[in-house]
């Protein structure tokens, strides 16, 4: 039953799983919490206009979850007064907890994380994945992709933009970048990623907050290299 697929749009689809989750979550949220706001990716906004907000997804990666590929997880961020102070991605699959605290640093199952220290990008293996409207917008990312493919060792597509964030924060990643995100997708691994070591900017390495589409994270040696190789890449150039 938590595989029951329903469309939110062409290809964007949501799962029983999806809800299940979001309904725990929230309610150890309220019970625990009352006053706090709570931003989730299925329904809408609960703002009481709190300092707090937490900012929920789920299940990212219901795709994946939705054809029995397992690549997918659970992310949580608190936001306190406009700023991310605590993140969490879980990954149930292989019984990965990735924990991060403003200040205190970045964690897996207890495990200090720190990014990786590859500094070329001819030898980063980067991230990425592409919009639901990858069908009718023509910046659709194609042209980005292309061009790091032939810049960087590889590019791996896992489905869930928070943990690829986590695995860039845990060094298994050099970079991620990806474009038309929500701030479900990015809160938790932003911090995950700072707090590793990390970077995390727009495209043109412009400050990033949960109010920008775009995000570009790498562990900051090979940061300015993909900015360089996506400035090239005219975001109208895709087919």
């Amino acid at each position: 039953e938590c595989h029951a697929v329903q469309y939110k749009g062409e290809i964007n689809l949501v799962t029983e799983a999806d809800r299940l989750s979001e309904e725990l979550i929230v309610e150890r949220i309220r019970k625990a919490f009352p006053g706090h706001d709570i931003l989730t990716e299925e329904s809408p906004e609960t703002a009481n206009g709190s300092r707090f907000r937490w900012i929920v997804d789920p299940l990212d990666g219901t795709t994946n979850y939705a054809h029995g590929y397992p690549v997918f997880c659970v992310s949580i961020a608190l936001e306190v007064d406009g700023a991310i102070r605590l993140g969490a991605v879980c990954n149930p699959m292989l019984g990965e907890l990735f924990v991060a605290e403003e200040g205190r640093g970045a964690f897996l199952n207890g495990r200090p994380l720190k990014v990786s220290r590859t500094a070329e990008l001819s030898r980063g293996l980067l991230a990425t994945g592409f919009p639901y409207d990858i069908r009718d917008d023509r910046n659709n990312n194609m042209n980005y992709f292309r061009a790091l493919a032939i810049n960087a060792q590889a590019i791996r597509r896992g489905g869930s933009a928070a943990l690829d964030m986590a695995y860039l924060a845990a060094g298994r990643l050099e970079g991620f970048w990806e474009l038309k995100l929500m701030p479900w997708d990015t809160a938790a691994g932003w911090l995950l990623v700072t707090e590793a070591g990390g970077v995390v900017t727009d495209l043109k390495g412009g400050p990033y907050g949960l109010d920008s589409p775009h995000i570009l994270a790498s562990n900051g040696l090979v940061h300015e290299a993909m900015m360089g190789v996506l400035a090239k890449a005219d975001p109208l150039d895709a087919p």
